[in-house]
């Protein structure tokens, strides 16, 4: 049987949440862990949409003919200061238990 996880919005929570679940808060960084439950948490956002110019250059410069702009397919990025916190949730969501 694989283990539940739980991702909480801040740390705080996730915290409330091992306590409520019997898991201990000691020994990870980033996630508490038992037996049973992970439990971890993004920091606020952990990823944003990315800008229009980052689908094309020119519009970076804001103009009435190319708003409103709808991509067909939308593009995310990892926060540059939650990163550490975004690899660590993603390493948990992606282990074989």
């Amino acid at each position: 049987m694989g283990k539940n996880i739980i991702t909480a919005e801040k740390p705080s929570v996730g915290m409330e949440y091992a306590k409520i679940l019997g898991v201990p808060t000691m020994g990870h960084n980033g996630y508490f862990e038992n037996e049973r439950w992970i439990v971890t948490w993004t920091i606020g956002h952990l990823v944003t949409m990315s800008y229009p110019e980052k689908y094309n250059r020119e519009l970076k410069d804001w103009k009435l003919e190319t708003i409103p702009f709808i991509p067909d397919r939308y593009q995310y990025e990892v926060i540059e200061e939650t990163q550490k916190q975004f690899q660590i949730v993603k390493k948990l969501y992606n282990r074989d238990d």
